[in-house]
């Protein structure tokens, strides 16, 4: 619902424990090129994104240069840079996390993130 209080879905994707990041963050040198990972979505073990970082409507360094002249970046500050396609909301039939169903995100070298979704308290 906070996705559609304005244009931007900034706030329905800031709430405290949505954050998620890991298992690994990783520096540079260990990967030779931004451009050439894999992400893949599973909800529930059924793949529902899977996209390559060459995607990207803004390559990284263009990222970093033109968040640099708004903020000052600093060592092991996060970048988040969108959604792929693949988005519930606008699936059909539309689909939608529910209490109990489990998230994982894998991108290619660095690991799998996997996240119970729980109901708000």
């Amino acid at each position: 619902d906070f996705q559609r209080h304005t244009t931007q879905f900034w706030a329905g994707k800031n709430f405290d424990r949505t954050g998620s990041m890991g298992p690994y963050l990783v520096t540079t040198d260990e990967v030779p090129d931004p451009d050439a990972l894999t992400l893949v979505t599973r909800l529930n073990g059924q793949e529902v994104q899977n996209t390559s970082t060459g995607d990207l409507a803004f390559k990284i360094p263009e990222l970093i240069a033109y968040l640099s002249t708004i903020t000052e970046l600093l060592p092991g500050d996060v970048i988040a840079t969108g959604t792929p396609s693949g988005v519930g909301l606008f699936r059909e039939p539309k689909l939608f996390m529910k209490a109990g169903d489990t998230v994982e995100v894998e991108i290619t070298g660095l690991g799998t993130l996997t996240n119970p979704v729980q109901a708000e308290s």
